[in-house]
């Protein structure tokens, strides 16, 4: 059950009846944001909040639709405008954040989640407000090249500090990133609360009796965004007889693409997709250099695949013991690692059974029990913003 909440007036938020409160939170349709938006917003309406869903950057496919239309309650908003880290000017920005301000007013918003928290720079907004720090163009700088932010990105990055530091409450995914958002913003560490997903039963998909008879590799996720190192998976499938499937975009909305010369490209896919893939139990690998968390990884292990991941700190901190960790560069490391999970069926059944059973803490319910908790606290914490919850 949703927590009592009680405003600074006294006045009790109801756990039945009317919605305990009216959340409006942004989202976009490009990552992994949106399925995290999707999710948060269906268990909080079990729960008893009212959910608007507004979206931002490019239109959802018909996939994504579908799935926002299927949680029934949900308000689904589309803007039509700039994402902070595609807009080519700060203007774009200054339009994406009037707008929001403008339609969390309309929609009678008593908190306000931003997962794009440079909004929160630019404009005043009409109720407390909470950010999720999923992922930033300064920390994907410094975990991808040498040197200072280009001109390009700093305005960017600029914009994204003020709103960290505006906001009523900052939450990331990881703790390693909270430390990284930390020290490259010089703002204090945000709260940390996992990402979760529901289990593939859950979604009406189950890993079939004898799946593992027929070994592939598998990887999904931005297949053009450098940050996921599909790079390094190419040239490992080079070295492979096994095949290594990739499920994504291979051009992204900030015109970055991406050319596979030996994985196999599958495009983008549904969700259901996805996990009809992951049924089959295939060995999932990504040797992203830039991940904030991971919800491709968290999926895969959820349906019992084994995993061979890049050793980075994000995934040290999620996935240790329950995973084969090679730097994010060797390819001849993954696919000595992969080919050998293939050919040892003890081995891959022992790390599918170890991811699945580290999977168990990162569910639907817990992260939003988490971000529950962040909401009660920015509720009810004297003072409030000016007219929030009037």
């Amino acid at each position: 059950m949703l927590p009592s909440l009680t405003v600074p007036a006294g006045r009790p938020i109801p756990h039945r009846g009317a919605p305990a409160f009216h959340l409006f939170m942004t989202v976009d349709a490009v990552g992994g944001v949106w399925q995290y938006g999707l999710d948060l917003a269906e268990e909080l309406i079990r729960q008893g909040v009212g959910v608007t869903l507004a979206v931002l950057g490019p239109e959802p496919n018909p996939d994504q639709l579908r799935a926002a239309r299927a949680i029934r309650g949900l308000t689904l908003c589309p803007l039509g405008t700039s994402l902070d880290w595609t807009a080519l000017t700060r203007r774009e920005v200054e339009a994406a954040a009037a707008m929001v301000a403008r339609e969390a007013e309309r929609a009678g918003a008593d908190l306000i989640h931003l997962n794009s928290p440079a909004l929160a720079a630019i404009t005043e907004f009409c109720a407390p407000v909470i950010a999720v720090a999923h992922s930033c163009v300064a920390t994907w700088w410094a975990a991808m090249r040498p040197g200072p932010l280009p001109p390009d990105l700093a305005w960017r990055a600029a914009l994204v500090a003020e709103g960290y530091r505006r906001v009523d409450a900052l939450l990331s995914p990881t703790r390693a990133f909270a430390e990284a958002t930390a020290a490259t913003y010089g703002v204090a560490p945000p709260r940390v609360v996992p990402n979760g997903r529901r289990k593939p039963a859950d979604r009406g998909h189950r890993t079939p009796a004898g799946a593992a008879a027929s070994p592939f590799a598998f990887t999904a996720g931005r297949l053009w965004d450098e940050g996921k190192n599909a790079r390094t998976l190419d040239r490992a499938a080079a070295r492979m007889h096994l095949p290594l499937l990739a499920a994504g975009d291979l051009k992204g909305p900030n015109a970055a693409q991406f050319a596979p010369e030996h994985l196999r490209p599958l495009g983008r896919l549904s969700d259901q997709d996805v996990a009809r893939w992951l049924a089959g139990a295939p060995i999932y690998a990504s040797a992203a250099r830039y991940e904030p968390f991971g919800l491709g990884v968290l999926e895969a292990a959820s349906a019992g695949c084994a995993l061979v991941l890049s050793d980075i700190p994000t995934f040290r901190e999620l996935w240790d013991e329950a995973a084969i960790f090679i730097a994010p560069d060797d390819d001849a490391g993954f696919a000595h690692a992969i080919e050998m999970v293939a050919a040892d069926p003890a081995i891959r059944a022992r790390l599918g059974a170890e991811a699945r059973a580290r999977s168990e803490a990162f569910t639907v319910e817990a992260m939003t029990a988490g971000v529950l908790d962040a909401y009660r606290a920015v509720l009810e914490a004297p003072p409030l913003r000016a007219g929030a919850l009037a």
